[in-house]
């Protein structure tokens, strides 16, 4: 994730175009009608027609979690580590947390102990590194995210991933986990085998001091910046470096008995992904340069490569006719290029949509209601429908700026966040969103494995201010999950026809997210008529036979 000045970077794309007069229009409108409209929608789900397979929901660790993980009281730790992570249901039946299946650990450059020499300003966004010279290792380091590991584990999280924005310190040419040269990774001559040895030896020892496995590592993070300011550690790369690197990896990690797959992409935008962007050329089109049937540098035949690109979604959600086209665009490259998956491993809000979309009109404010909550569901909603994607990532878990980058604020009670060091670095006051609980209703109950499958009487593309709907099956116990993004001011009523099957007793259990409720278990509906409310997002979960 790269910010500036409290601004960030990311893109990724997918599917089939339209018209850009028809996407203006859509842009523009907005639904001014409120109640209720009574018309009866057929909503057809078509099980015998299946699409992605889902792997999972994520979020990160960066950057709140070290000192949250370490110093916070305990009881609150675990507040924490509930509304992320639990799959348990409260006595009425409603979801405790959002019982997200992957979690996302910034494995740390050292800037930590660098301080104010490592030239990042921020000492929440310095890292901790478990070596300062490849030799001797402090598996001590990291507490506060080793701990949020563990407790993820527990709940039952099904993967961890473990990703880095630099080489340590001791290895990059500048001495820092910031960048100097453009282009090219920040890494002394020579020293991708330390590298990798530095990636092996801390999987092994989180493994064997921690009981910690990694089921992922992605050893580049949105490798089309320079990376040469003092925000946050970061180094440029291209996809030589990136391949030259993953060669040498790979059997590193045999030799260990390590089973993690490695990860590529994590690209700063969809964009990357499946074009060539001007003045990033050796850092574009990486779809094609990894898995392409035709590319001499296809790392796809190394068994402990996972066969999938992540990109990050930053940038191309807005307007809503780049949200939809560049989704296209990395559906049509994944699928010409077939047997990979796309994963969007990163979002927060850095566009600047205006107020008619969110409050403040851009990412600076945090927003705990409902128009974050709606903007996040419906980018989800594309990401899944139109670009494929089998795993959608959130970027920090937790913030305490005052800005729209959490599924979890902290604060001191007296100011939405701020920036100093001290600020809630030892205890403070949890606040979750809507836009946690929206994303509950994608990953509370779509679990890994679970089928996507075809809803022909819906068009994504053009409900983006409507109604969005997806739906999941899990063949093997019978059971219906289907997620309607309801984005206008009115409420609609659907009437389901499932094609393949019959809902059980004719009923479907609603859990609903609103300015009301927050993943709240609603009574049963029948699906010969049911209404999802105005500004809502309604996760519907029953049976089949």
């Amino acid at each position: 994730m790269k910010f500036n000045n409290h601004n960030k970077v990311g893109l990724l794309c997918a599917g089939l175009l339209f018209a850009s007069s028809f996407f203006v229009g859509c842009d523009a409108e907005k639904s001014e009608n409120s109640g209720s409209e009574n018309t009866l929608t057929e909503l057809k789900v078509s099980l015998d027609m299946n699409l992605q397979t889902m792997e999972s929901f994520g979020a990160s660790d960066a950057w709140q979690c070290n000192f949250i993980g370490k110093n916070w009281p305990t009881d609150k730790r675990n507040k924490i580590a509930d509304l992320l992570f639990s799959q348990g249901l409260d006595a009425d039946g409603n979801p405790k947390g959002i019982g997200l299946s992957l979690w996302r650990f910034n494995l740390g450059a050292g800037s930590a102990e660098q301080g104010d020499a490592s030239d990042i300003t921020d000492e929440w966004r310095r890292s901790e590194c478990f070596t300062t010279n490849g030799v001797t290792y402090d598996m001590s380091k990291q507490a506060g995210q080793v701990w949020f590991m563990k407790a993820a584990r527990e709940r039952g999280v099904d993967k961890l991933l473990a990703f880095a924005n630099s080489a340590p310190v001791y290895l990059t040419q500048n001495g820092k986990a910031h960048a100097s040269i453009k282009e090219f990774y920040n890494l002394k001559d020579g020293k991708m085998p330390d590298l990798a040895d530095f990636w092996v030896t801390s999987l092994d020892k989180l493994k064997t001091e921690h009981g910690l496995t990694i089921d992922y590592v992605s050893p580049f993070n949105e490798p089309q910046y320079e990376w040469d300011g003092s925000g946050q550690e970061g180094s440029p790369a291209t996809n030589t470096n990136i391949y030259s690197f993953v060669n040498i990896l790979s059997p590193k990690l045999q030799a260990k008995n390590l089973e993690a797959k490695i990860v590529v992409g994590e690209a700063g935008a969809y964009e990357p992904l499946y074009k060539t962007v001007s003045g990033k050329e050796s850092r574009s089109n990486q779809i094609d340069y990894f898995f392409a049937a035709n590319s001499t540098k296809n790392i796809g035949g190394l068994s402990n490569v996972k066969k999938t690109i992540s990109g990050h979604s930053y940038w191309q959600a807005w307007p809503l006719s780049t949200l939809v086209s560049s989704r296209q665009e990395a559906a049509s490259r994944i699928q010409s290029v077939g047997g990979v998956s796309l994963w969007s491993s990163e979002y927060c809000v850095l566009e600047s949509p205006g107020t008619a979309e969110l409050p403040g009109g851009a990412g600076a404010g945090r927003d705990l209601g409902m128009s974050l909550a709606l903007w996040t569901a419906r980018i989800v909603s594309t990401d899944i429908a139109v670009g494929g994607v089998t795993s959608w990532q959130w970027w920090t878990a937790i913030s305490r700026g005052d800005y729209k980058d959490g599924l979890i604020h902290v604060d001191d009670g007296a100011s939405n966040g701020a920036g100093n060091s001290d600020y809630c670095k030892n205890d403070g006051y949890i606040r979750d969103s809507k836009t946690l609980w929206a994303l509950g209703n994608f990953s509370f109950f779509v679990k890994p494995g679970m089928v996507r499958v075809q809803i022909p009487s819906v068009d994504n593309t053009t409900e983006l201010n409507n109604v969005m709907v997806t739906a999941y099956k899990d063949a093997t116990n019978k059971k219906l999950v289907v997620v309607a993004v309801n984005m206008s001011k009115s409420a609609k009523a659907y009437k389901l026809n499932l094609a393949g099957g019959t809902v059980t007793d004719n009923k479907l259990t609603p859990y609903i997210t609103s300015e009301a409720l927050s993943l709240k278990k609603g009574t049963a509906v029948d699906v010969s008529g049911f209404e999802i409310p105005a500004r809502s997002v309604v996760t519907y979960v029953g049976t089949y036979k």
